[in-house]
């Protein structure tokens, strides 16, 4: 069967079985574009709203192509989901055996040499053997892909994980006695023999640096790429393209070489070097003990000469280290790291005009030093040219109003098809836009305590089932003790904060709970899905602009500035619309979903810019008046409980 339209139909392959599955005309749509792109190998937008269905209106084109396509995602429970689930349904469901593979990170595997280096240090220590390296030496016997999520009973954020699994950096390649049984090895073998290849915006990047000794590129020999979650995509790819070295990895690589060094009969020269990185690092973090976050280089030039210091360790680390590599290929990958980390380090560190902003990420137990660049559209536009298949790239939010310009120039792609659907869900029946009247200017001092003001008689209308969304840490912190106040003893809603658990454990007691307040920052802008009854009202304090003085935003405005551009209305404005769209885009999640989206900034009512972000969001009704938007949310109460 070879008319797309058909198999998206009442009677068609999908409706058969899959179910719950009802023909849906924009998932149609986007499906007879993709196709089309796909087979004339060329670029495609498409911004299909939630609820379109976009999954399965890529998958379908893509099996029936019968060529090689990669699927790229920006996080894990997509690709899982896509593999575990999607790809298997509609693969069925057409009745089209497909060889699919999942591919991961690095991280993502257990390393045979890492894991013996460990059991090599264990034993040396004077502490306990960890009962975690046990249990973890037992599961890597009988494991066949090593991914670590295997086991549920280690936290994916252990610190022992590092420790176990490889990076680029410390790989031994073909030079390591445990090449042919690799999990990464045959992981990548798997992923070259496959129709149907899933990958993540890190690795689909990091394609061109794939070709390591022993390691095959996968893109050379796809089609086709579709970039899902693609909204996400330029800034992954910012990050990929610039320059970073920190704390952290130092000290892994002082772990590292003491592990291999075990090795080695006597200390000597290695020793002292390595424990006068150590001490460099530390002092350095010392000296940057008045900053903290993100910081242009310029303001923490006083801290300049304890960085400098880090870097010259590095350099007689990676002297020394290169004199022992001979015959032990551990140590030789470790001298590889420091030299390949100095050489960033002086890079980051020089003086001269720089293409890119020298930046530092300073936290509470380390640092990191930053060379971004402020313009990869010239970067990307390579890695596509270079790259001739078809390019598909969607998302629920990539227009502002009507454009896909602000996407494409990001990307640096030029002519393209573009399609922008509707979300099928019905946004004029189930949800309703408030635009509070007299809020104060958002740079008020109580602008914050007002936020939450208005948001009480909604959060009691509607019994919590709410997300409070703020623009910055220290407003997120001052809504929570204001919120805490003044509902103690008088409601029983969890109150539930960025910061005080883990991103998942909220989410899952805000799900659990049914009646939760959740109070986030941009980590729950995006990427949030919770459907039914317990979300019900999302408010959003501020229009989510970058702010000015953040090093790579700063940078960004200078360098717009300079061409004779216009920062607000080419950068900070479409940029602030889209995440805006991505805000309130945690509401309406399925067809049966209904809420409140209340929007407090009243500049969305007093600025002429205002009609912009109001014209990217779906088509809800709008008003400012409380006891009608209370009463949206008291209704559907009733409703529910009616029901129940």
């Amino acid at each position: 069967m070879t008319d797309i339209d058909s198999l998206f139909d009442h009677d068609g392959p999908l409706a058969r079985t899959v179910r719950g599955y009802a023909p849906r005309p924009a998932q149609q749509q986007m499906a007879v574009r993709v196709d089309a792109a796909i087979a004339a190998r060329e670029t495609c937008v498409v911004e299909a709203g939630t609820g379109t269905g976009k999954t399965f209106a890529y998958l379908v084109p893509a099996l029936l192509s019968g060529r090689k396509v990669i699927v790229s995602t920006a996080t894990k429970t997509l690709q899982e989901q896509l593999f575990r689930r999607d790809l298997p349904t509609v693969a069925g469901a057409l009745g089209m055996p497909v060889a699919v593979a999942l591919l991961k990170g690095r991280a993502n595997y257990l390393c045979w040499h890492r894991l013996a280096l460990a059991q090599e240090s264990a034993r040396f220590s004077a502490a306990a053997t960890d009962s975690r390296l046990t249990e973890i030496g037992e599961w890597a016997r009988v494991t066949r892909t090593g991914e670590i999520s295997e086991i549920g009973t280690i936290s994916e954020a252990s610190s022992l994980w590092p420790r176990i699994t490889s990076t680029a950096e410390n790989c031994l390649g073909q030079r390591c006695d445990d090449y042919q049984r690799c999990f990464v090895v045959e992981a990548r073998r798997e992923a070259m023999e496959a129709d149907i290849v899933i990958v993540n915006h890190h690795l689909l990047l990091a394609d061109m640096a794939l070709r390591e000794e022993g390691f095959a590129s996968l893109l050379p020999g796809a089609d086709a790429v579709i970039v899902d979650e693609a909204h996400q995509f330029p800034d992954i790819a910012m990050e990929f393209f610039g320059i970073a070295a920190g704390s952290r990895q130092l000290l892994r690589l002082v772990e590292d070489s003491t592990a291999e060094g075990l090795k080695l009969l006597g200390g000597g020269r290695l020793d002292e070097d390595l424990a006068a990185v150590e001490k460099a690092v530390r002092n350095a973090r010392l000296a940057l003990n008045n900053w903290t976050g993100r910081r242009d280089w310029r303001e923490i030039a006083q801290a300049a000469p304890a960085i400098g210091e880090v870097g010259e360790r590095l350099e007689s680390l990676a002297s020394t280290l290169d004199g022992l590599g001979e015959g032990s290929p551990g140590i030789a990958a470790c001298a590889r790291r420091a030299a390949k980390m100095a050489a960033r380090w002086s890079d980051i560190e020089k003086e001269e005009e720089v293409d890119g902003l020298r930046w530092v990420d300073i936290a509470r137990n380390g640092f990191t030093l930053n060379l971004t660049p402020l313009d990869i559209a010239g970067n990307l536009q390579e890695f596509f040219d270079a790259r001739p298949c078809a390019w598909i790239f969607t998302s629920a939010t990539l227009a502002v109003g009507k454009d896909f310009d602000f996407y494409k120039r990001r990307i640096g792609i030029g002519a393209a098809d573009e399609l922008q659907l509707e979300s099928p869900f019905d946004f004029k029946q189930r949800s309703l836009l408030y635009l509070p009247a007299g809020m104060p200017d958002p740079a008020s001092r109580e602008y914050t305590r007002a936020v939450v003001e208005q948001a009480l008689p909604l959060l009691v209308a509607g019994n919590g089932g709410a997300f409070l969304l703020f623009t910055s840490h220290r407003a997120l912190r001052e809504a929570a003790e204001i919120l805490r106040t003044a509902t103690a003893g008088k409601n029983d809603w969890p109150i539930l904060v960025q910061g005080e658990a883990p991103r998942e454990r909220l989410l899952n007691r805000f799900r659990e709970h049914g009646n939760a307040v959740l109070l986030g920052t941009s980590s729950f802008w995006q990427g949030v899905d919770v459907r039914g009854d317990a979300l019900r009202l999302v408010v959003i304090d501020k229009l989510p602009f970058s702010p000015p003085d953040e090093p790579v935003t700063r940078a960004r405005i200078e360098a717009l500035r300079r061409e004779g551009g216009n920062p607000f209305r080419e950068h900070q404005l479409p940029e602030a619309a889209l995440n805006l769209k991505q805000g309130v885009g945690r509401l309406i999640r399925d067809v049966t979903d209904t809420g409140v989206a209340m929007l407090c900034d009243p500049r969305l009512s007093s600025r002429a810019y205002g009609r912009l972000f109001l014209s990217s969001l779906p088509p809800m009704p709008r008003t400012t008046d409380c006891d009608e938007a209370a009463g949206f949310l008291a209704a559907d109460r009733q409703c529910n409980e009616a029901v129940l």
